[in-house]
């Protein structure tokens, strides 16, 4: 194939409403069902991804799940336009799977902050987060059933994981990690073996408590089920499949502080230690919400939460709990993080590293390139900052590297003043994944690994990349949402695509298979397709075969209280077909 490069393609037909990003109408089903055909003429095989079903809350109160139709192929014209019949000649050029938001997570930790999850939302505790091992096998599995993109049948050439892989940078959360990805036996358990030690068997209100007959907030406020069986069922040993095509990794802010909010190194006796704070309201509550949430407080937790001490004022009351401690919750540092994927013995599928090299092994900068297929490059960064705070930013010293990255493999591109440039290089397309999203990198804290460094803002970051017209897309994570915006430019080679894609930890669970293809009319078009996990839509909740606890898990996070229907996205954010401007040297 020969090598690839965007620019100079003049096309009109951007901007309806959809492509604007404004709110999509309800369709008809007479609608609905014509673009779907259409979608279907498009497509090789839609089986096992939302372009032939979709998980459909059914009735009132706590719902249940039953196959819906399919989403269709929304056309997104924003940067240029697109020909009628290109679908006759378009020719595939990778395919492969983002997975982001994992949260693999050790339920029984220390080091948690449920008790803020009044303040915080749903990332302090969820009602499904003890199944998060067993549900992100299952949506492993989808993968491995699919073995192709949808739209275009070219076989996977990879997985990406685009962070927060990790919920509280545990070790034994990282070996969890590696299990789901390569493969093996996985027991999601810590501390007893015999007995759970976390918070939904605590007597607490606050948490839905699954084995008890207690009226919990949960089961008051949205229905959830009486659960016998459950937490002992969640802790049992099950066998991963693992990928079976090669995979890479991203990392995120969950991946190296902890909680994802914290600065890296607070608490380290903690995660080891035997007190868990299992309840905590007033100023205790609200003062650990601002520590990890203020950055005028960040870090600046309370004395009875730093220390682990029960107290009972006026003002304030916390209840805390010996648990059984664990060294296999130690926390990683960014240098841990890298050495679990250099490390031979969790190569899986490959590649050796998963991305990472020697270059890497320091911590200091976990970011990398690697080829995505013949002329295309990826390019994953790290946004993360040490200094905590959930959002992330990007060190001069990253940001110059990527800047010299696409220079020096692009013959064409522009100066800071617009001017365009040129010289004597092969081109290569790129393909850009982080964490964090655009909007999202506004965190100011500098970064430990770098003291003094120079920190950009994600505006920052797009005004640099639309320099360079070989750039075709950024695909991150972070928000939990589906989100795909994009960056335009006065000239159509310039703007490129941001994909954002929701969790698998909050509803609506989902992956998104990513498909390039050439469609030889002087564009490309980027097939983006939302995959669920491989487990039924509802089965008896007395099922705690791995099937049924990855439905269960699916079907607790639509019920969640704090589960927001809006990260779904709109219709033009799930399945759509995002066309960019192209140019073939030497045609």
């Amino acid at each position: 194939m020969a090598s690839l490069h965007r620019r100079g393609f003049l096309a009109a037909g951007a901007g309806l409403g959809l492509a604007l990003g404004l709110p999509s109408l309800p369709v008809s089903a007479a609608t609905h069902d014509r673009l779907m055909r259409r979608t279907l003429e498009r497509v090789t095989d839609p089986e096992g991804t939302t372009l032939a079903e979709v998980a459909t809350p059914t009735g009132d109160g706590y719902r249940l799940l039953s196959s819906g139709p399919g989403w269709p192929i929304e056309v997104r014209e924003d940067l240029v336009g697109a020909e009628p019949d290109r679908d006759d000649r378009r020719e595939p050029l990778t395919a492969f799977v983002q997975f982001t938001d994992t949260h693999v997570v050790d339920v029984q930790s220390p080091l948690r902050f449920e008790y803020t999850h009044p303040i915080l939302g749903t990332g302090a505790h969820r009602p499904q987060e003890a199944l998060a091992q067993v549900g992100a096998s299952a949506l492993v599995q989808r993968v491995n059933a699919l073995r192709a993109g949808p739209v275009t049948g070219r076989a996977f050439d990879f997985v990406m994981t685009t962070g927060d892989n990790t919920d509280n940078q545990e070790q034994i959360e990282l070996d969890w990690l590696m299990g789901l990805l390569n493969g093996g036996a996985i027991t999601p358990n810590t501390g007893d073996p015999s007995v759970f030690e976390g918070v939904q068997n605590c007597g607490a209100e606050l948490y839905w408590q699954p084995e008890s007959e207690m009226d919990d907030r949960y089961k008051s406020e949205a229905g959830f089920p009486h659960l016998p069986g459950f937490l002992a069922a969640a802790m049992a040993e099950f066998t991963a499949p693992g990928l079976d095509v090669p995979w890479y990794c991203t990392i995120g802010n969950h991946d190296n502080t902890p909680s994802g909010t914290l600065p890296a190194g607070m608490l380290t006796e903690v995660f080891t230690g035997d007190r868990k704070i299992m309840f905590a309201e007033g100023e205790a509550a609200e003062q650990a919400a601002a520590a990890q949430s203020d950055p005028d407080q960040v870090g600046e937790l309370p004395d009875e939460v730093a220390r682990q001490e029960e107290i009972d004022t006026a003002g304030s009351k916390t209840i805390v709990s010996t648990v059984t401690p664990d060294e296999r919750r130690a926390p990683f540092d960014t240098e841990g993080f890298v050495a679990a994927h250099l490390d031979e013995a969790n190569t899986g599928p490959g590649p050796v590293g998963h991305g990472f090299s020697d270059a890497n092994a320091d911590g200091t900068d976990c970011f990398y390139t690697f080829t995505i297929a013949e002329g295309i490059t990826g390019i994953s960064m790290d946004t993360t900052t040490l200094a905590g705070l959930a959002n992330g930013s990007i060190g001069k010293h990253q940001f110059d590297w990527v800047e010299e990255t696409l220079r020096s493999a692009s013959s064409t591109y522009y100066d800071r003043l617009g001017r365009e440039q040129t010289q004597d290089v092969s081109d290569e397309l790129f393909i850009l994944f982080s964490h964090h999203t655009s909007d999202t990198m506004n965190n100011p804290l500098p970064d430990s690994r770098r003291p003094g460094e120079v920190r950009y803002i994600g505006e920052i970051l797009v005004g640099m990349l639309k320099r360079y017209p070989n750039v075709l897309a950024w695909v991150n994570g972070h928000t939990h949402e589906n989100s795909v915006r994009a960056h335009t430019s006065d000239r159509p080679e310039r703007g490129f695509w941001e994909i954002n894609t929701a969790s698998h930890i909050d509803h609506p669970q989902l992956a998104r298979c990513i498909e390039l293809v050439d469609n030889q009319d002087g564009t490309m078009s980027l097939f983006t397709t939302l995959i669920e996990a491989d487990s039924p839509y509802r089965v008896d909740h007395g099922d705690f075969s791995p099937a049924g606890l990855a439905s269960l898990y699916r079907e607790l996070s639509l019920n969640d209280i704090h589960a927001d229907e809006a990260k779904l996205g709109e219709p033009g954010d799930r399945n759509v077909e995002l066309l960019v401007a192209a140019h073939h040297p030497g045609r």
